[in-house]
């Protein structure tokens, strides 16, 4: 018998068998059709199938995708914004036949039911709230799409709102009124400072004015002492009042013609020729101003 044929007849069992095995990577499912007709899902691993009967279809990934969705649509406050969503789905493991047989085009399906929930949902909210909710608003999306793509044998994950933009004008209009919401709680606060300031220095000033009061009070009460000490003890060494008198005045006279010449601000002062003469007719002139104004008194 010749070898050839037996050859021939191994090789072709050998293709036979080769198309009867196929493996399935990880996350993916492969559907299995018989004669045109769904027959099994196959999922990771070494698969057998019948030859020239059986085929593979489709080769479905399980892992999860993303889809961006960019709707424009229009707030409460009848502002347009355009809106970002980024929506993650995947299929379902457990209905891989019925997301390949029921959706042709499940992108497409899902970025029209994003769609439509999106313009459902942001028209009840200011543009305010659109920002202060979206949190609220992707999960309510979230919901809504996912139940209708759960029909068809899709989860929906997440889905994460990531813009909302409105025109460059509203942007505009908001900053100004940002601003001059700022502004005028800059100015209350300065106005508030400078009111904290003012009082504080009123105060300042009405303390040191009380200060300095009671420092010229003690120091004229000083004086006045110690004119009473010097008084008293030129009497007690035997001097008349009147010398007493002299001698105090004389002293004060002193004291003031120094002032004047140690001051910053001193002028020209013209003296008598003679000081002790000088003095005794000023003396004088004092003396008889206050008796003449005693007797104008009685």
């Amino acid at each position: 018998m010749s070898t050839v044929p037996i050859i021939i007849l191994v090789v072709i069992a050998l293709i036979i068998v080769a198309s009867c095995a196929y493996v399935v990577p990880q996350q993916q499912a492969y559907i299995i059709e018989r004669f045109g007709k769904f027959q099994t899902v196959a999922f990771a691993g070494l698969h057998f199938k019948i030859p020239f009967v059986d085929r593979i279809a489709h080769k479905t990934g399980l892992r999860v995708n993303q889809l961006m969705v960019k709707v424009e649509t229009k707030t409460l406050d009848n502002v347009f914004v355009n809106v970002v969503v980024s929506t993650q789905f995947r299929v379902n493991p457990e209905n891989v036949s019925t997301a390949y047989y029921e959706l042709g085009d499940p992108a497409g399906q899902l970025r029209s039911y994003m769609e439509d929930a999106l313009r459902s949902a942001i028209p009840q909210l200011s543009l305010d709230d659109a920002f202060a909710r979206k949190d609220d608003v992707a999960r309510d999306v979230q919901e809504t799409v996912g139940g209708e793509m759960s029909h068809y044998g899709f989860t929906v994950i997440k889905s994460l709102i990531t813009a909302i933009d409105p025109s460059e004008q509203v942007k505009a209009a908001m900053d100004s009124i940002n601003a001059a919401q700022r502004e005028k709680e800059a100015t209350r606060e300065r106005a508030e400072a400078n009111r904290i300031s003012i009082e504080a220095q009123a105060t300042a000033e009405a303390e040191k004015t009380r200060l300095q009061g009671e420092g010229q009070a003690n120091y004229r009460r000083e004086i006045a002492n110690g004119i009473v000490d010097q008084i008293k003890s030129l009497q007690n060494v035997g001097m008349k009042i009147d010398d007493v008198n002299n001698v105090v005045l004389f002293n004060q006279y002193l004291d003031v013609m120094r002032s004047l010449s140690e001051s910053n601000n001193a002028k020209t002062v013209v003296l008598p020729a003679a000081t002790p003469g000088g003095y005794q007719e000023l003396f004088s002139q004092m003396t008889q101003a206050i008796t003449t104004a005693q007797e104008t008194k009685k």
